[in-house]
């Protein structure tokens, strides 16, 4: 799927359908292994989710995508990103490698800002646009947390 979150394993999707829908498995695909792209764009139309990535390019150190053994090449424009998307006031992190670069964005824009803590966001103000930035808990199983649990740090995020 060229989208985000493909990955069978992750449950990002997971996630979002069962706060948003009351239904995990909301975005699968009937007997496949796989996740409905056509609702998942038509799910994010609705609700107004753009998602991209701090990285546009990374290499990976060893046969995984763990925050570990990433490193970043090249970092996306957040300044242009945000520039196409003037309605947004929410940023939203969900690794700890996102959030080393989303700070640095900041930090290079001459502003101190604080990663905030899971389930939590911090005000920023960029510029004159005021912005949440909001950490939350990774969606991949390999981050040691129950689904209901992410589902609700994610929760308070829509609300």
């Amino acid at each position: 799927m060229e989208f985000f979150y493909p990955n069978w394993i992750n449950d990002f999707w997971r996630i979002m359908g069962l706060i948003h829908l009351g239904d995990k498995a909301y975005f699968e695909r009937a007997g496949e292994k796989r996740f409905d792209k056509e609702r998942i764009v038509a799910f994010c139309r609705e609700k107004g989710l753009a998602l991209f990535d701090t990285a546009r390019k990374v290499k990976r150190l060893k046969g995984n995508a763990d925050d570990n053994f990433l490193e970043i090449v090249e970092g996306t424009d957040v300044s242009a990103l945000l520039e196409q998307l003037p309605e947004c006031r929410t940023i939203v992190t969900t690794g700890g490698k996102a959030s080393e670069e989303l700070q640095a964005y900041f930090e290079s824009r001459g502003l101190v800002i604080k990663s905030p803590k899971v389930g939590e966001y911090v005000e920023v103000d960029d510029s004159g646009t005021p912005l949440r930035w909001w950490r939350m808990p990774s969606s991949s199983r390999a981050y040691p947390m129950k689904l209901e649990k992410k589902a609700s740090y994610y929760e308070r995020l829509f609300r």
